[in-house]
């Protein structure tokens, strides 16, 4: 495995970095929290491993567990939330022009880093 990045949320690791995509294991931990963000040059799909949460995209809720998935458009507003328990375990597959973390742009977040 590649090494951990930590954040206030749980972690992520990356698995696969191409010019054409980007892979990520996201682990958030119980009661964790991703900012509700968007960007600019990348679309994501996220499927859930195991745990259970919920995705908002553009203002819709959707549930998540194991074995169910999400598509994020370009530029749509997103969140990844885990309200249970237990370990959230997302497989984040990225697309587009770019991948850096940079293209990140918080809208809110519960920790400040809005």
């Amino acid at each position: 495995m590649e090494t951990i990045n930590r954040r206030p949320w749980g972690y992520y690791q990356i698995l696969s970095d191409a010019s054409d995509h980007k892979v990520k294991r996201i682990v958030v931990e119980p009661r964790g929290s991703l900012s509700l963000q968007r960007h600019k040059q990348r679309s994501e799909h996220w499927y859930a491993v195991s745990g259970e949460g919920v995705a908002t995209i553009d203002g819709k809720t959707f549930s998540l567990r194991g074995g169910t998935a999400v598509d994020i458009p370009q530029g749509a507003t997103h969140r990844l939330e885990n309200l249970s328990n237990v370990d959230l375990v997302i497989i984040e597959v990225q697309t587009g022009a770019y991948f850096g973390e940079d293209d990140i742009e918080r809208l809110e977040d519960k920790y400040g880093r809005a």
